[in-house]
């Protein structure tokens, strides 16, 4: 809205035809007032009516299929509505979540030399059939027919486009490996039974970065700095996140690990040495391996939600596609690759499941929506009075705390009472939430801030919320 008045002063209209057209915006729009244009208020906000649990069964299926927290969670709240099976619309405050991870991606990917491309989601099927994959896939591809039947499908991953994108660059020298290629992008594949809303889905979004490499010592170097990066991402949102030996599966290749978030719920099933750094996933073990083997000390069984997944394919299928690069003795070699993916809206999802209540969503600090919401006074009440503080503290904060400008929420329900809003703050996980209540009214005007990561509650004058909020990092 903002960029739009901005937008509108800067046309070259008449000053009459320019009045009425803001007058016309701030009818529209009267939260955009002056002195009121920079504050987000809830009431504006697009958010369905919470649903109950009946009603959350009756759009998901049975109801054995709703057993995961983050699913009630993130239905009850309305930051999800299903769409179809295994398919939801994401709305406005896990856009904002998701939008955010993604920058928190795109800053370590880009640290370590990544290059963000975008690829189309149809994917001809001729690329498929050269890798074999058409078949091996089975029925986990969604297919399709264009009009002049050639066929598709819809990509759940994109090694055989990226390697026919390098392919036909004829010229590549050595010199300018290696590549680092990356995407963030609607992936599909169709479960057989969708289950856990944005966990197991048929539609999601997914970080895939595919990498080129002049030698196999390259590339496993390549394959190290990725890998660092990921445990770096996990470690900045707060996620214990496992590093797992893993099965290629069939994307192929001679390596694979991945990264595995300790949770009841998750389908895989790893096993980890308490003595040693030692993890894997129990596919690639045997069976009767009841000791780690690299001390042979005692393993344990847990349960996780893949949450990456790393893989070195060597030239699987640099070969196929004759991705080719000019060597330092001016002969055509074939590239190493690995790809390596991080499932964007599973994290999102993985992160409420381990970090949530049962009753109240909790986010990553850098992911939450909005970082504040400020609650004044119900209307009629004792502390009425107080309510002109609200404003004002808004615009100190705004002020005086660049990195929260868009970041602070005002609950501008006053027909709710302080408590009744405060129990939906809690819900939806902001991590301060500042009521304006009776102690508003002493002199100095104390407000009471609720930190809802470490579940403290404090009353602090005006300047040490600001100090308070001051150091709150925000991507």
């Amino acid at each position: 809205m903002e960029r739009l008045l901005t937008r509108c002063r800067a046309l070259p209209v008449p000053a009459t035809c320019n009045h009425q057209l803001s007058g016309y915006i701030l009818r529209r729009f009267p939260h955009c007032a002056p002195g009121r244009g920079k504050r987000l208020v809830l009431s504006r906000m697009f958010q369905p009516q919470n649903l109950r649990e009946d009603q959350v069964l009756s759009l998901e299926g049975k109801s054995d299929d709703l057993t995961c927290k983050s699913q009630r969670l993130m239905l009850q709240v309305g930051l999800i509505h299903p769409a179809s099976s295994g398919c939801y619309h994401l709305l406005p405050y896990t856009v904002r979540a998701m939008e955010k991870l993604v920058r928190v991606i795109d800053q370590e990917m880009q640290a370590i030399g990544g290059q963000k491309v975008n690829m189309p989601s149809l994917s001809p099927a001729e690329l498929w059939r050269a890798t074999n994959r058409w078949d091996l896939m089975g029925k986990e591809l969604l297919r399709l027919r264009d009009r002049h039947s050639k066929e598709y499908c819809l990509g759940p991953t994109h090694e055989e486009a990226i390697t026919a994108l390098v392919a036909s660059q004829k010229t590549l020298s050595y010199k300018q490996l290696p590549f680092l290629l990356y995407q963030v992008t609607r992936k599909f594949r169709d479960e057989p039974r969708p289950r856990f809303g944005l966990l197991r889905g048929r539609e999601f979004y997914m970080k895939d970065m595919y990498t080129f490499d002049s030698s196999p010592e390259a590339a496993r170097q390549t394959y190290s700095l990725v890998c660092d990066a990921y445990s770096r991402l996990f470690d900045r949102l707060g996620l214990q996140c496992v590093k797992v030996q893993a099965d290629v599966g069939s994307i192929g290749g001679t390596m694979s690990h991945e990264f595995q978030l300790p949770v009841d719920i998750g389908e895989d099933r790893f096993a980890v040495c308490p003595s040693c750094s030692f993890a894997a996933n129990v596919e690639t073990l045997d069976l009767s391996q009841m000791n780690c083997p690299a001390c042979q000390g005692p393993l344990t069984e847990t349960k996780g939600i893949e949450v990456g997944h790393t893989f070195y394919l060597g030239t699987k299928y640099s070969s196929v596609f004759n991705a080719q690069f000019i060597n330092v003795h001016g002969k055509p070699s074939l590239a190493e690759m690995g790809c390596y993916g991080l499932g964007v809206t599973r994290i999102l999802a993985a992160a409420i499941e381990v970090l949530s209540t049962e009753d109240c969503i909790r986010w990553p600090g850098l992911l939450a929506p909005y970082q504040v919401c400020l609650i004044p006074p119900k209307k009629g009440s004792k502390e009425e009075a107080a309510a002109e503080l609200t404003g004002p503290l808004y615009d100190h904060i705004a002020e005086a705390v660049p990195q929260l400008r868009g970041e602070v929420l005002l609950d501008d329900r006053t027909h709710l009472t302080i408590g009744n809003r405060l129990k939906d703050a809690n819900k939806f996980g902001y991590p301060f939430v500042i009521i304006t209540g009776k102690r508003a009214l002493e002199d100095p005007a104390l407000f009471e801030v609720w930190c809802q990561n470490t579940s403290e509650v404090v009353f602090l004058t005006e300047e040490a919320v600001v100090e308070l909020l001051s150091h709150v990092q925000v991507v």
